[in-house]
């Protein structure tokens, strides 16, 4: 049975997951914000900051939005999209407050790790969605071990 530890871990991986979309998202925003600025033809600091501040305050729902306003290709993920928004809100926003007391007890806490390992699948399903937009197929990746450190500057 999991145990209260095991329920913040996987809360915690989830979270992780949401800021990975959303980094990701940002990264393809910030992307097609510099495509349309121009910034890749003639270098614009003033540009590049203001377009990296507007990228920063965007929240996961405004990130979804401003792409599609954009030429960037996320309509076909729509579907997988809203439904990682949806699931990462709830997760910040309600997760706690909806199992209340489960966290007291193991049959509770089996409960609430269900709900974890479902939020965290839809938005790992998006996540890796985007990342084969950008032509990077998290599932086919292999390591042969594990990076430890940085490369040297």
């Amino acid at each position: 049975m999991p145990t209260l530890e095991d329920v913040y871990a996987k809360f915690g991986f989830a979270s992780e997951a949401a800021q990975l979309l959303e980094t990701e998202l940002g990264t393809r925003l910030f992307l097609a914000g510099a495509i349309e600025a121009g910034l890749f033809e003639s270098s614009d600091s003033g540009k590049a900051t203001e377009l990296l501040m507007f990228v920063n305050r965007q929240t996961l729902g405004q990130l979804l939005k401003s792409l599609g306003r954009t030429n960037d290709s996320i309509d076909q993920l729509e579907d997988v999209l809203k439904e990682a928004l949806r699931q990462r809100n709830r997760l910040s926003h309600s997760f706690y407050r909806q199992h209340n007391w489960r966290r007291n007890s193991e049959e509770g806490r089996a409960v609430m790790m269900d709900d974890l390992e479902t939020i965290h699948d839809s938005i790992l399903v998006a996540y890796k969605a985007v990342m084969r937009l950008s032509g990077i197929d998290l599932d086919a990746v292999t390591l042969e071990r594990l990076p430890t450190g940085h490369l040297p500057i």
